[in-house]
């Protein structure tokens, strides 16, 4: 029999966890805080796939960008100082790391865990037979409004061979959609993904209990965790106790109420937002992924629906949906799009998405000998997944 890993946490990072660990030859046991998997962050992200554009949010002159971005209404980063130490540690290190140098270096770590993301992503569709998740390869585009934007990413693209500049009349022979749409170019990658997060955890699920070696545990919030010396020895639930062998922590933002002494998780809550709008047979929604770059908005289309997605709000750990922040994000994408979905029949949502300060997750063993982190991915959570899982699978069943 492989080894026993307890993973807490039932969003995609969890899942796709457990899913690597189960075909590594590992018994897993997933606990879930809510009744129902990937029902917060996971529920209704993005959409993309968004693997060679991964670059983090630190970057040089992003806190005085930020701070003109503070004044409008608008505004696609809101921030909310709170009596909160662990949030003002959070922005010292994320001011900390907001230089070009740590911003190249730490976006080459992302995308190399992107591009082994996307591959560990393909094998497991096709060995396995994993579909019914809207999964398309359907490339994506970062459309720029303005010339010195639109110049600067031209002369700054990662990966020349596979970027292409898209410019003027050329948006509308990419996609009808984009005709008219208040773009001058952009730089388009055609091997760029979309599918529905949500739907995918629901598949790796379904795999999982068919598998025979997960089982779930929903519902039941972990309330502390029992250690002898540098080992875990037990989790603590409502319902009792339960003994483990090894610990994967993926609970997200919350996943550092759970520490143990000695275990810094430098994580914070980072809300977004989506709206979900019905594609009909009299709209023109673009078939590829646009990332409208000054408005920092994002849009797929997952079949017959169109994803809309925005925001950063540093707020503390308020996840409620926030009207005004959603109706703005309206405006902007009817502004943009305007036949692309009913936008007045969109379906709102916000989620907390677990961030580090450096844009970095945090992968791998703990000072504990048998507890290991898949934690901090950010707005990047659905890409990195599939690659941090099975980083993580391969380290633990390699552990003596």
């Amino acid at each position: 029999m492989g080894k026993r890993v307890t993973v807490i946490g039932g969003g995609v990072i969890g899942l796709a966890s457990a899913y690597a660990l189960v075909r590594e030859g590992c018994q897993v046991e997933l606990i879930e805080a809510r009744d129902s998997l990937a029902s917060a962050t996971s529920f209704a992200n993005g959409g993309q796939l968004s693997y060679r554009y991964v670059a983090p949010l630190a970057d040089a002159g992003v806190p005085w960008q930020a701070l003109g971005w503070l004044l409008r209404s608008d505004s696609p980063l809101r921030l909310r100082l709170r009596l909160d130490p662990a949030q003002w540690r959070w922005l010292a290190a994320f001011v900390a790391a907001c230089r070009g140098s740590v911003n190249r270096r730490n976006a080459a770590q992302l995308l190399e865990l992107a591009l082994h993301s996307q591959a560990v992503m393909a094998r497991w569709r096709e060995e396995d037979h994993l579909h019914g998740f809207a999964w398309r390869r359907n490339g994506k585009l970062v459309a720029f409004r303005t010339q010195a934007a639109f110049s600067r990413a031209c002369a700054h693209r990662l990966d020349p061979a596979t970027q292409q500049i898209v410019a003027g009349a050329e948006l509308g022979v990419l996609d009808a959609a984009l005709a008219d749409a208040p773009f001058i170019g952009g730089v388009y990658t055609a091997d760029e993904e979309v599918a529905d997060c949500h739907r995918f955890c629901q598949v790796l699920a379904e795999h999982l209990r068919a598998s025979g070696r997960c089982e779930f545990r929903l519902g039941q919030a972990v309330t502390g965790l029992r250690h002898d010396g540098r080992r875990v020895t037990a989790v603590e639930l409502a319902t009792g106790q339960l003994d483990v062998e090894h610990l994967l922590l993926c609970a997200g933002h919350r996943s550092p109420s759970l520490a143990l002494p000695g275990l810094k998780l430098p994580i914070y809550p980072l809300k977004g937002y989506s709206l979900t709008a019905p594609v009909l047979a009299q709209h023109r929604a673009p078939q590829v992924s646009v990332t409208d770059y000054e408005r920092k908005i994002v849009y797929a289309r997952l079949e017959n629906q169109l994803r809309v997605a925005a925001m950063v709000d540093i707020v503390g750990f308020d996840d409620a949906v926030d009207p005004r922040r959603l109706r703005s994000m309206q405006r902007l994408a009817q502004a943009t799009l305007p036949e692309a979905a009913d936008y007045r029949q969109a379906v709102e949502w916000a989620g907390m998405r677990p961030a580090t300060p450096t844009g970095v997750p945090i992968l791998g063993a703990t000072a504990y000998r048998n507890v290991w982190v898949n934690l901090g991915h950010g707005a990047l959570g659905f890409t990195l997944a599939c690659g941090s899982a099975q980083r993580l699978a391969q380290l633990i069943n390699c552990r003596e």
